[in-house]
C-alpha cells in the first residue's frame, strides 16, 4: 500500500504521539490499519492470534457487540484523537488571489494590458518644436492643450476596465466554487448511517462515526468506514471500487469478515465493529497516496483572433499608405513614438473587435440560470447532484417511474387477509382465529422481518404511529399489533444473533426466509414474499382448525382466482406468509436454497394497501399535456399495478396501451438466442404504460431501448426513478436519474443525478418546469447576446476599416480624420448611443422566443428584468452626458437623443416583422419552436398558478406543443460558444462517483452546461412549450 504512515500527517504532532500507543485501549491505530489490509483466511487467523475472536476485538476497543458504545462525550473525543475522525480533508479551494491570477492569464486581457501600458507610456511624449509638423498633427487645431495632456486617460481607462473584468471574473469563479462546495456539503449531510449506542439503533451523520462503533449494515448501503463483521445474514459486498473485480464477495464471520469503506452492500444485512475511519481507512490511505490531482492543461481557441488581426492589418496599411505614399512624408526618428501611438491605437481597435466577437457574458448567464434554478429546485424537494441534469430534465419526453413511494404514499396498511380458509375484508377479530395459526402467524412476521423494522409511538398526540424501516414489513408488524399481539416479545425471546440462517430479500428471490432452531433440536423456516411466487412453493395450507391440508395446483389456481386477483384488482399488494419444519438430524443442506425454500405450508395471504398520493394524478396530467409519457415500472402484481396506474391516470379507458409482466416483456423483445432486438423493442415501448413483476434488468433494458430507438424524428430523453441497489444501472443509463431521498439506498443515490427528498412524483414535474425554465433562459440570452455581438463586430470592423460616413442627419463633423488625442466626436457618440438603445429594445424582443407577438406580456411580473433595463438606460444617460474623454463621449442635445430613441424603438417593429415570416417556408428553421395554437390552451389552465415564477408551470399545462429548438439554430452558434469554453468551466461541480472517489470530499470539474445545451438539443423531442418568463 506504499507509505502507510503518510496519512497520519493529517493530525497535529501532539495527537500523533498519542496515536503511537493504545491510549487506554487494547489495540493501536497501526495494529488496526495493518489488520484491515488482510483478507479471508489470513484475516481470520490474525484475529484469532491477536484477539481470540471478533468479540475479543470488541473488548479491546471497549465496546459491546450488542449494546454498542455508551454516550460518553469524553470517550468519543478520546477515540477521535487516537483513531481519527471519519473525514477525508477535501482538496484545498483556490484563494481569491489565485483566481485573480488565473483570470489574468486570459490572452485577450494580456493583449489589452500590454496595449494599455504602451499607450499610457507614449501618451506623455510629444515631438519637440517644429518637428511635430513633420509627424502630422498630434493636437487638433483650435483646441486646448489640456486635450493632448488628457491622452493618458485612454490607456488608464483600458487598464481600469481590465481590472474590473479580472475582479468580476475572479469573484464569479469564487462564488461558483463556494456554492458548489456548499452543495457538496449538503449532499454529505444527507448521508447518515445506523449505529447502536446505549442499546438503541440511531441514525448519525457518517462524519460522526468513530472507531468502536457498532454499525448496522443492510442491502444498499455504501460503507462509510472499515470494520470487522460481528454478525451477518447472507451478506454480499461489491468491492469493485477497491479491487476492480465485478464479482460480489460473500462475507461471513467464519470465512471473510473484513468490510472496507467505499464498498457497496449488494445483498443481506449484518453488524460490524468500526475499526478504521477517515484517512486511516483503506479508502483514506489510497487517497492520501494519490494526493491532489494535477490540473488539466487548458487549450486556447485562437479562431476569434482572425477578425481582430485583419482589422489591425487594414488600419496599419491604410495609415502607412496615406501618410508615407499619398502625402509623401518621411519616417523621422523623433516621430517614431507618435507613429507607434497610432499603431497602438489601431491595435486597441483590433482587440475591441476581438472582445465584442466573443459573448463573454454567456457563461455567467448560464451560471446564474443554473444556480437560480438549483436553489429553487431544492425548495421543491429536488436535490440536484449533477448540474447538467437540471437543464436536461427540461427536454424529457419519457418518465419511467417506480410505484411504491413515488406514485403512492409509502404508508402501507394491511386491509384484507386470508387466514384459515376465510377471506377477511376487514381486520379480523383475534378471537375468531385459531390460536395455533395465530401464534405461527405472529412468530412468522416478528422473526422474518428485519429487526431494524419497527412501529414506534406517534410523535404527536393524535398522529399515526411512526413506521421505521421497510414499509411492507411495517404494514405486517402493524397488522400484528392490530391482532392485539406484541411482536417485540417474540424478538426478545429470539434475538437477531440467535437466528440460524437468513435468506434476505432481493430482486431475484422476491421473498425473504429465516431459519430458527426449535427446542426439540429441529429447525423451522419462516418465509414471506410475493403471493404467486411463494404459493407455488407451498404443498400444504392450514385450515380453519389449524390443521394441515394438502394444497394442490388446482387449489392454488382457485385461491389466485378467488382471493389474490380480487385483492390485486382493488390495488392491493399481496404477500404470502408460510413456514416449514425440518428434522435436526441429519441437518439440511442450507446452501441448497431451492430445496430448502420449498414444500412450504401456507399460513396466510394478506392484502396491503398503499394509497395513491393525492397530488399524483394532477401531476401526471401535467406531464401528458406537456408531451411527456409516464410509464410505471414496478415489481408488483400486474393487476395491482394496472389498478394503481388507472387511479394515477397513467392509463385511460379506451386508450391503446400495453400492460405487461416482466416475463412477457422479455418474451416479446428477445429472439431465439435470448438476445434483445431493438426492432422488437420498438414495437413494444411506444404503447407500453405498465411493466409489472419487472426486475432491475428489465428496467435497464426498457430505458436503454427507448433511448437507442430511432423510430422517432428525435431521440427520446428518458428520466428514471429508482430506490434499490439494482436500480443503479438504469439510473446511470437514463438521461436523468432520480433517486428516492427517503427510501433510496446509498447505491441508488450515488448513481442518480437528482435526489427527490420527499420521494414524490410531483417533485419530478417541478424538475421538468425548472429544466425548461433554464433552457428558455439560456435560449433567450443566446438570442439577445449573439445578435448584439454579430452587429457589434460588423459595426466595429466596417467603421474602422471600410466606411467613410458623411454628415446625413446632423450638421456635425464625422470626426473620422481627427488626429491623436482629439476630443470625443458627437458623430461617434450618436452611433454608440443608437447602438445601445437598439440593444435595450432588443432585450425586450428576446423575452419571447416562440413566435409570440406580445413581447410585453408579463413584463411587470419580472422586477429583476425591469430594474436591469431601467438601470442600463440611466447609466447610459450618465455615460453620454457626463462621461467625456474616459468614455469617448460628447454630450448630445434633445433632438439627437430623440433620434437615437426612435431608431432603438425600431427594434420592436423589426421583431414583429421577423415573427411574421412563416418558418414553414424556411427549410433551416422548420424545426424551430412555434407558439401554441388557440385551441391548445384553456382559460382554466391559464388562470391557475400565476404567482409561480414567470408562469413556467402554467406553460406546462399547454397542449401538445412543438418545443424543440431547431438544431440548425444551435449549430450556427457552435463556433461562438466554443470560444468561451474555458471561461465557462465550473470549478468544483459536485459529481460523487460510485467508486473509491465517492468517499473523498473532493470537487471535480464537469463540462459547462452551455455545452450540455448543444448535446441536449440533439436529443430533444416533442414536448410542451415552456415559453414562460425567466431570467432575461
Amino acid at each position: 500500500m506504499g507509505d502507510l504512515n503518510s496519512s497520519v500527517d493529517f493530525y497535529p504532532k501532539n495527537q500523533r504521539r498519542e496515536q503511537n500507543h493504545a491510549g487506554g485501549f487494547g489495540c493501536t491505530l497501526q495494529e488496526l490499519r495493518s489488520l484491515m489490509e488482510l483478507r479471508g483466511a489470513e484475516a481470520i487467523q490474525k484475529i484469532q492470534d491477536s484477539y481470540g475472536d471478533v468479540h475479543g476485538l470488541c473488548r479491546r476497543l471497549k465496546t459491546s457487540p450488542t449494546e454498542g458504545l455508551s454516550e460518553n462525550v469524553a470517550d468519543f473525543e478520546k477515540r477521535r484523537q487516537i483513531y481519527g475522525v471519519n473525514f477525508i480533508p477535501p482538496k484545498k479551494p483556490k484563494t481569491f488571489l489565485q483566481l485573480v491570477w488565473e483570470a489574468l492569464q486570459d490572452v485577450t486581457l494580456i493583449i489589452l494590458e500590454i496595449a494599455a501600458i504602451v499607450s499610457l507610456g507614449l501618451s506623455f511624449y510629444a515631438p519637440p518644436g517644429e518637428q511635430s509638423e513633420n509627424c502630422g498633427n498630434v493636437q487638433p487645431g483650435g483646441h486646448d492643450e489640456g486635450e493632448s495632456e488628457a491622452g493618458w486617460i485612454e490607456g488608464a481607462a483600458i487598464l481600469l476596465s481590465v481590472i474590473c473584468v479580472v475582479w468580476v471574473t475572479a469573484f464569479n469563479d469564487w462564488s461558483k466554487e463556494k456554492q458548489f462546495r456548499g452543495l457538496q456539503s449538503r449532499i454529505e449531510q444527507e448521508q447518515r448511517f445506523s449505529v447502536i449506542r446505549n442499546g438503541q439503533v440511531i441514525q448519525i451523520p457518517v462524519a460522526e462515526l468513530i472507531a468502536g462503533d457498532i454499525a448496522q449494515i443492510k442491502y444498499g448501503d455504501l460503507l462509510p468506514a472499515d470494520g470487522v463483521l460481528i454478525q451477518g445474514n447472507d451478506l454480499k459486498i461489491d468491492e469493485s471500487s477497491l479491487t476492480g473485480e465485478s464479482d460480489h464477495v460473500r462475507k461471513s464471520v467464519e470465512k471473510d469478515p473484513m468490510l472496507l469503506s467505499g464498498t457497496h452492500v449488494m445483498e443481506g444485512s449484518g453488524r460490524m465493529v468500526v475499526t478504521a475511519v477517515g484517512v486511516n481507512s483503506q479508502t483514506g490511505i489510497i487517497f492520501t497516496l494519490l494526493g491532489a490531482g494535477g490540473e488539466e492543461e487548458e487549450k486556447k481557441d485562437k479562431k476569434g483572433l482572425v477578425m481582430s488581426a485583419i482589422t489591425v492589418i487594414i488600419l496599419v496599411l491604410y495609415f502607412v499608405i496615406e501618410t508615407f505614399v499619398v502625402e509623401g512624408k518621411v519616417w523621422l526618428a523623433e516621430c517614431t513614438p507618435v507613429y507607434v501611438q497610432y499603431f497602438v491605437k489601431f491595435f486597441i481597435i483590433g482587440v475591441t473587435v476581438l472582445v465584442v466577437a466573443v459573448p463573454e457574458g454567456l457563461p455567467l448567464a448560464v451560471t446564474i440560470s443554473l444556480a437560480y434554478s438549483v436553489k429553487k429546485m431544492m425548495k421543491d424537494n429536488n436535490l440536484v447532484r449533477h448540474l447538467d441534469a437540471c437543464e436536461t430534465m427540461g427536454n424529457a419526453t419519457a418518465i419511467c417511474s417506480d410505484k411504491t413511494g413515488t406514485l403512492t404514499t409509502n404508508r402501507m396498511t394491511v386491509v384484507q387477509s386470508y387466514i384459515g380458509d376465510v377471506h377477511h375484508k376487514d381486520k379480523p377479530d383475534p378471537s375468531s382465529l385459531n390460536s395455533k395459526t395465530l401464534d405461527l402467524f405472529v412468530n412468522a412476521i416478528a422473526i422474518n422481518c428485519a429487526y431494524t423494522t419497527k412501529i414506534l409511538p406517534p410523535e404527536k398526540e393524535g398522529a399515526l404511529p411512526q413506521q421505521v424501516g421497510n414499509k411492507t414489513e411495517c404494514a405486517l408488524l402493524g397488522f400484528v399489533l392490530d391482532l392485539q399481539r406484541d411482536y417485540q416479545l417474540v424478538r426478545d425471546q429470539i434475538p437477531e444473533e440467535t437466528l440460524y440462517k437468513v435468506y434476505t430479500f432481493n430482486s431475484v428471490r422476491k421473498s425473504m426466509s429465516t431459519v430458527v432452531c426449535l427446542p426439540n433440536g429441529g429447525f423451522r423456516l419462516y418465509s414471506k414474499g410475493a403471493s404467486e411466487i411463494v404459493l407455488k412453493k407451498c404443498s400444504n395450507i392450514l385450515n380453519g382448525a389449524g390443521e394441515l391440508r394438502t394444497f394442490r395446483p388446482r387449489d392454488r389456481d382457485e385461491m389466485v382466482k378467488k382471493v389474490i386477483e380480487p385483492m390485486a384488482c382493488d390495488g392491493l399488494r399481496t404477500i404470502c406468509i408460510a413456514y416449514r419444519d425440518f428434522q435436526g438430524v441429519p441437518e439440511p443442506e442450507w446452501e441448497n436454497e431451492n430445496e430448502i425454500v420449498g414444500d412450504l405450508t401456507c399460513l396466510a395471504v394478506v392484502g396491503i394497501e398503499d394509497p395513491v398520493r393525492p397530488e399524483v394524478p394532477e401531476a401526471i396530467r401535467k406531464c401528458q399535456r406537456a408531451g411527456i409519457t409516464v410509464r410505471m415500472v414496478t415489481g408488483d402484481n400486474i393487476n395491482t399495478a394496472r389498478a394503481i396506474a388507472a387511479k394515477c391516470g397513467i392509463i385511460q379507458p379506451g386508450e391503446d396501451f400495453l400492460c405487461l409482466e416482466g416475463k412477457e416483456f422479455n418474451r416479446r423483445i428477445r429472439n431465439e438466442k435470448g438476445e434483445v432486438e431493438q426492432e422488437r423493442l420498438d414495437k413494444i415501448w411506444p404503447k407500453l404504460r405498465v411493466l409489472a413483476r419487472s426486475s432491475p434488468t428489465d428496467k435497464h433494458t426498457l430505458v436503454k431501448g427507448i433511448i437507442d430507438s430511432t423510430i422517432g424524428e428525435q431521440r427520446q430523453v428518458v428520466a428514471v426513478t429508482g430506490d434499490g441497489t439494482n436500480d443503479g444501472p438504469a439510473l446511470k443509463k437514463a438521461d436523468v436519474g432520480f433517486a428516492m431521498g427517503l427510501a433510496g439506498t446509498d447505491v441508488a443515490k450515488e448513481a442518480s443525478d437528482i435526489i427527490l427528498t420527499d420521494d414524490n412524483f410531483s417533485s419530478i414535474v417541478k424538475a421538468v418546469m425548472w429544466g425548461r425554465n433554464v433552457y428558455d433562459s439560456i435560449s433567450k440570452f443566446l438570442q439577445f447576446q449573439l445578435t448584439v455581438n454579430v452587429v457589434a463586430v460588423i459595426v466595429a470592423f466596417t467603421g474602422a476599416c471600410i466606411t467613410q460616413v458623411s454628415e446625413i442627419f446632423f450638421d456635425i463633423d464625422s470626426g473620422r480624420n481627427a488626429p491623436l488625442h482629439s476630443p470625443p466626436s458627437e458623430h461617434y457618440t450618436i452611433i454608440f448611443n443608437t447602438f445601445v438603445m437598439m440593444q435595450l429594445f432588443n432585450e425586450i424582443n428576446a423575452r419571447k422566443i416562440h413566435g409570440e407577438r406580445n413581447v410585453f406580456d408579463g413584463i411587470f411580473a419580472n422586477p429583476i428584468f425591469c430594474s436591469i433595463v431601467l438601470g442600463t438606460f440611466a447609466v447610459q444617460i450618465f455615460i453620454v452626458q457626463f462621461g467625456g474623454k474616459p468614455f469617448s463621449c460628447s454630450p448630445l442635445n434633445t433632438q439627437q437623443w430623440l433620434w437615437c430613441l426612435f431608431v432603438g424603438v425600431g427594434e420592436l417593429v423589426w421583431g414583429q416583422l421577423i415573427s411574421t415570416i412563416p418558418t414553414s417556408h424556411l427549410k433551416c428553421l422548420k424545426e424551430a419552436g412555434h407558439g401554441p395554437g388557440k385551441d391548445e390552451i384553456t382559460d382554466e389552465d391559464c388562470a391557475e398558478d400565476e404567482e409561480e415564477i414567470d408562469h413556467a408551470e402554467r406553460e406546462l399545462r399547454r397542449g401538445q406543443i412543438l418545443w424543440f429548438r431547431g438544431l440548425n439554430r444551435i449549430q450556427t452558434q457552435m463556433e461562438v460558444v466554443s470560444t468561451f469554453k474555458r471561461s465557462g468551466s465550473f470549478q468544483g461541480a459536485v459529481r460523487r462517483r460510485s467508486s473509491v472517489l465517492s468517499q473523498l470530499h473532493d470537487v471535480t470539474n464537469i463540462s459547462t452546461p452551455t455545452h450540455v445545451i448543444l448535446s441536449a438539443a440533439n436529443t430533444t423531442s416533442t414536448a410542451g412549450n415552456p415559453g414562460g418568463e425567466s431570467i432575461p
